[in-house]
């Protein structure tokens, strides 16, 4: 039997890996959109982040049945934010643009908070992006913000900030 004074202890845990406690999770429901820099508007909901390389497959002379790849051109989806708050007309103003047919493109944000829905965990940016959709929600005479149940943005190119 082993002497208990000379017994190893065990080194310690991390703070975070304590049995008992739970790690803080993010979720996934509070974006904010962010147009030049400026937010324009809360969302609960944010789909069609995707970027596709579309590969084109060749053979090459005297390869006989090996067919090959190569990465051919990038689609990019179209990002739709849904169950929005704004106070702002800019997010309306921006979409007219396209209704009118002369969208404007810009740079826009797609940021993502944390559980206090204000301190930033990360960010998409949109590069060249216009509002190709809307759609309103009910209006609530109750209410003081105006609420966006979607609205689609298409983009030229995206990267990850933050």
């Amino acid at each position: 039997m082993a002497d208990p004074k000379t017994a190893e202890t065990p080194p310690p845990q991390e703070p975070g890996a304590q049995p008992g406690t739970q790690a803080e999770l993010l979720r996934g429901y509070n974006f904010k959109l962010d147009i030049n820099g400026v937010n324009e508007g809360h969302f609960t909901e944010c789909y069609g982040l995707e970027v596709t390389v579309n590969a084109l497959r060749y053979r090459e002379g005297g390869a006989g049945a090996v067919v090959r790849r190569l990465a051919g051109p990038v689609a990019y989806g179209d990002v739709t934010l849904r169950y929005g708050l704004t106070t702002s007309r800019e997010l309306w103003n921006w979409f007219m643009e396209s209704v009118n047919g002369t969208p404007s493109r810009k740079n826009v944000s797609i940021l993502m908070t944390g559980p206090d829905g204000l301190t930033e965990v990360f960010r998409w940016n949109l590069l060249d992006a216009w509002p190709c959709g809307w759609k309103g929600s009910a209006l609530d005479a109750l209410g003081q913000m105006v609420a966006i149940e979607s609205v689609t943005l298409v983009f030229e190119s995206i990267n990850r900030g933050g």
